[in-house]
């Protein structure tokens, strides 16, 4: 099973899964979650289920406790001081002992890498079919839940004038079914180094056949030890063999430690 995850605290959260609703046969059924009906949809073989919670998605560490899937994919909004129109996607989980916005400290999610991709894929694909003014792209690694299942998010920002966009929503939506469904397979890998939202791996995903999972940015390089190096590899759904650097986003005096943790980890290393 897999599991949809929409906040009725989300504006944009709500607007995805009324595009699901539109646009897939979902029955309503007649179990209850958090007050609201569970709604399944069966799709290529696989059973999806959307329900909506009514607290804020990152603070939902417990979801597990009320579903065993083996996929969940969290629809929700994307906020940034930038307010730059986006489509994105990533890993929840908290690479520091920092667990300010949800999940626990220094523990991450399992990474649905070739999931992510995915839905990277086909937001990409709509944005060019449908003429969307939006940016497409990974970002790293960042806040809760931290899970101990395949977990993504599926997100669009960057403000409420992106939010309450139908036609993104929609777009959003599709990308959610994909990565529920779709059964491509790549290799995974591991990113490190260069901005919160990385250009350079979104490029790598969508033109060759490699699939990112757990992506730690420059500015946490340096606060990464060993053991979270490790899970990120260990709590990627995919075998992990290679560490994608965007060297030059990463600070000169952070390299040598990072090339030394890679090489204790066995990782094979691609600088680009």
């Amino acid at each position: 099973m897999i599991l949809l995850i929409a906040s009725e605290k989300d504006v944009a959260s709500v607007n995805i899964a009324n595009k699901l609703l539109e646009n897939y046969d979902f029955e309503e059924t007649s179990d209850i979650f958090d007050e609201n009906p569970i709604y399944v949809l069966k799709l290529r073989n696989r059973e999806i289920r959307l329900v909506y919670t009514k607290k804020d998605l990152i603070y939902t560490q417990n979801i597990t406790d009320y579903f065993k899937p083996e996929l969940i994919i969290y629809i929700s909004r994307h906020s940034s001081a930038s307010g730059k129109p986006t489509l994105s996607v990533h890993t929840p989980g908290n690479l520091t002992e920092d667990a300010s916005y949800g999940g626990l400290p220094k523990k991450v999610s399992v990474s649905p890498a070739n999931a992510m991709r995915s839905a990277l894929k086909e937001m990409e694909r709509l944005r060019l079919e449908w003429n969307l003014k939006y940016a497409v792209c990974y970002e790293c690694t960042h806040h809760g839940p931290s899970l101990d299942v395949p977990t993504m998010f599926v997100e669009l920002g960057s403000s409420l004038m992106q939010w309450r966009d139908l036609k993104a929503a929609e777009a959003v939506a599709h990308a959610a079914i994909k990565a529920a469904t779709s059964k491509e397979e790549c290799m995974a890998v591991l990113g490190i180094g260069g901005p919160h939202y990385n250009e350079k791996f979104t490029k790598i995903a969508l033109t060759e056949e490699v699939a990112f999972g757990h992506i730690i940015p420059k500015h946490m390089v340096g606060m990464i030890d060993v053991e979270v190096l490790k899970q990120c590899i260990e709590k990627t759904l995919e075998r992990v063999e290679l560490a994608v650097l965007d060297w030059k986003g990463i600070k000169g005096a952070d390299k040598q430690p990072l090339m030394k943790k890679l090489e204790n980890l066995g990782l094979e290393i691609r600088k680009v």
